[in-house]
């Protein structure tokens, strides 16, 4: 013991004696003074006494759809960095095809005694699911929030983008650009996501662009998330010739760039192309991608904060918090080829 506090003495550049009042909790010792020696103790690699350990103020579930997509990744590493700033320890649970389902990830997660759960686009989301297994959860009663999942059943704090909105900027930017036949494309019409980004673009077509029901309803195409299902999805509104695409995550926007060139068209100067989440790589594509950002940051601290708030018994409002989207102009927009041709008139001489 002699030989370890002489060494933690040493690196702390201290005297034994004040390692000695620091291990032992005691009094008379600088904050500053007592953080080098238990920076020492972890730097030479000695386990802190119990008292002196940082105790966590329990487990927090996080449980993600995927992390194929990139969006997914940075929402949870700023909710664990916010639940770490509050003293939790998140417990990351990631579904993949064919493994562990969102349901098993719960009983999992009950079973750890956790002190509530984040749920990243969750089956919430799926307006054709069992809602009743969040009720169920709310009713023990374990606190939980929900990111872009809302269920108006149920009494809990959601944290989401605002879809209609997206769907809506998206169109302005396509219509200031001089295009007028705009396709979208999306998921499966069940999610609450799509649903409301349809909405949006449906209001914004018929008021940008004077279109019918039935005209826009030729310029939806829905799909499976992914790059492959915005590659078939895109296949069928070029063939229609659309000149400017909305879809409704980054993958499936760049699943469109594929299938433009496939057909010999140009991005943006064939066919301009818009994404949607804007994770940390996409502005480094090919072309970098003109997308509608999550605000992910301010989304994700907004939902650790309420899940603490319900933890703690305050009770944070049970609404919907609703953050905007940006659109983010690169280079997969430009002006509608049609419009690029027409030539500029010269002044006369």
């Amino acid at each position: 013991m002699r030989a370890r506090m002489a060494d933690i003495a040493k690196q702390a550049q201290v005297s034994e004696a004040t390692v000695s009042r620091v291990i032992n909790d005691r009094p008379g010792v600088s904050a500053e003074t007592r953080q080098a020696v238990l920076t020492a103790l972890d730097v030479l690699g000695y386990e802190r006494p119990e008292r002196l350990r940082k105790r966590s103020a329990g487990l927090v579930g996080l449980v993600v759809p995927e992390l194929d997509n990139p969006i997914f990744p940075a929402f949870a590493q700023v909710i664990e960095s916010t639940l770490a700033q509050h003293g939790y320890t998140p417990v990351l649970c990631t579904q993949s095809p064919g493994g562990v389902t969102e349901d098993e990830y719960v009983e999992m997660l009950l079973d750890r005694q956790v002190s509530g759960i984040v749920f990243i686009s969750s089956l919430s989301a799926d307006t054709t699911s069992d809602r009743s297994r969040y009720q169920r959860l709310l009713d023990r009663p374990l606190p939980i929030v929900l990111v872009n999942g809302y269920a108006k059943e149920l009494e809990a704090p959601f944290v989401s983008c605002d879809d209609r909105v997206a769907g809506d900027l998206g169109v302005v930017h396509l219509v200031a650009l001089g295009h007028r036949r705009i396709g979208m494309i999306s998921g499966p019409n069940r999610f609450i996501n799509t649903q409301r980004k349809l909405q949006g673009y449906r209001a914004a077509m018929k008021r940008e662009v004077g279109l019918s029901d039935a005209e826009i309803d030729e310029l939806v195409s829905l799909t499976l998330f992914g790059v492959e299902g915005g590659e078939v999805a895109a296949e069928r509104l070029l063939s229609k010739g659309v000149t400017g695409i909305i879809c409704a995550s980054d993958m499936m926007a760049l699943g469109a760039i594929r299938a433009a060139r496939r057909r010999g068209l140009r991005v943006p100067e064939d066919v301009s192309v818009i994404g949607f989440d804007d994770s940390a790589l996409i502005p480094f594509t090919d072309p970098p991608l003109t997308t509608l950002r999550q605000p992910v940051a301010a989304m994700a601290v907004a939902a650790v904060r309420s899940l603490v708030d319900e933890i703690n018994g305050h009770g944070a409002p049970h609404s919907e918090y609703l953050f905007h989207p940006e659109l983010v102009s690169r280079n997969s927009t430009a002006i509608a080829p049609a419009r690029a041709a027409v030539p500029v008139a010269t002044p006369a001489a």
